[in-house]
């Protein structure tokens, strides 16, 4: 006891302290092979981050795209399938970072209603309603969720047990849904045909409905404005990062990661590949030049990280708490709003408040936003170190 103390005196006394890690659930549309290579990329950040306890990840996966043409009722017919749930991402990041992230599959077929709790889906499918439940039950804190895909998970898990989502849910960074002023339609004409105008929205609608309808906090990250999906907004999250030379200067299990990601690549020893293998850096011709990114904005604001603009010039990455009274922030946040309108097809409309548990993303300069991203997310990926 006597040691104890003094080491917890000589802790107060030098200032060292062990940060505490953000507790984190991901839910994402990943698969193997990719159907956005970004699902991939970003879901590095939960292993490799030191601020954040990814808790879990809980794969969210329309059975529609697992098929060689997909034949969701409302989207894209994608043709370059078969794929299947990114299990393989997921146990290569668990091998290169030493860890066992549990993980689990959710309901694979559309909700029927927003009240729909989905105990008629198959068994494989409701592993991933009871992980997330259970991650929520047995954390001592609230945890952040964060949502890329269909909301499917998160409203059936909220339909089974509303008070414990309720109580343990801090924030949901909800990927989805399209930012226009009065449902203005743009010029990205198959975006205004789907349902909500937009990807994770249309995925399965009375998921994404049901959320925002919930009551839960929750932060908003449109993927889409008036004019689709690849085309920034003010209050959208996409960018596009111009140049992926990075790759070369990652730490070289990461690169093999992507490059089998990156490159759809199937063979047995998924994990053996992980250590062995060309990397960028050795020569392997980069499998993109360029990429279309909307996680980047959910990830740091979900982990508090600010983007400073240089006195001389460029752009560094600081967490909040290192912040300056002189530094000069690329705004990039979230602003509190009342959702006025949600209409069943997903489309929304709201008005920016004062006092609200919802929030939306807000980027009054996307040029600057995009060439800020451009500059700190590449250093970001290259500071990961297994």
């Amino acid at each position: 006891m006597f040691r104890i103390l003094i080491v917890l005196l000589l802790c107060s006394m030098t200032g060292f302290t062990q940060e505490k890690k953000k507790p984190v659930v991901v839910i994402t549309d990943c698969y193997h092979p990719y159907q956005d290579p970004g699902d991939n990329l970003d879901l590095m950040q939960g292993f490799a981050l030191p601020d954040v306890n990814l808790l879990g990840v809980i794969l969210d996966i329309t059975d529609a795209f697992r098929k060689d043409t997909a034949d969701h009722p409302t989207l894209w017919k994608d043709p370059r399938g078969p794929r299947e749930a990114g299990i393989i991402p997921v146990e290569q990041l668990n091998y290169i970072f030493n860890r066992k992230v549990p993980y689990a599959v959710g309901p694979m077929s559309l909700m029927k209603s927003e009240t729909d709790k989905m105990t008629d889906a198959p068994e494989y499918g409701q592993e991933g309603i009871r992980l997330f439940l259970s991650l929520l039950e047995k954390s001592k804190e609230p945890v952040e969720v964060l949502s890329f895909g269909s909301a499917r998970v998160l409203a059936v898990a909220f339909n089974r047990n509303p008070e414990l989502l309720k109580r343990k849910v801090s924030r949901i960074f909800l990927s989805g849904g399209t930012a226009s002023k009065n449902h203005e339609l743009g010029a990205d004409k198959g975006a205004n045909m789907i349902p909500g105008g937009e990807w994770n929205v249309a995925l399965d609608v009375y998921a994404f409905t049901r959320i925002l309808r919930s009551g839960l906090p929750v932060a908003l990250y449109p993927c889409a404005g008036k004019d689709g999906g690849f085309v920034k907004d003010v209050n959208s999250s996409y960018y596009k990062l111009h140049d992926m030379s990075f790759l070369r200067d990652m730490d070289p299990k990461l690169q093999r990661y992507l490059a089998y990601a990156f490159d759809k690549k199937l063979q047995h020893d998924f994990l053996k590949a992980m250590e062995v293998g060309n990397t960028y850096a050795e020569g392997k011709k980069l499998s993109f030049e360029e990429f279309h990114v909307w996680e980047s904005a959910i990830w740091l604001n979900a982990t508090g990280r600010e983007i400073v603009k240089q006195p001389q010039g460029g752009y560094i990455l600081k967490r909040k708490k290192q912040l300056t009274a002189s530094d000069l922030i690329v705004e990039s946040r979230l602003r509190p709003c009342k959702l006025t309108e949600i209409r069943d097809d997903g489309r929304f409309q709201f008005e920016y408040s004062q006092n609200s548990n919802i929030s939306i993303y807000f980027r009054p300069d996307v040029e600057e936003n995009e060439r800020a991203l451009n500059a700190v997310i590449p250093e970001l990926y290259k500071s990961f170190k297994p």
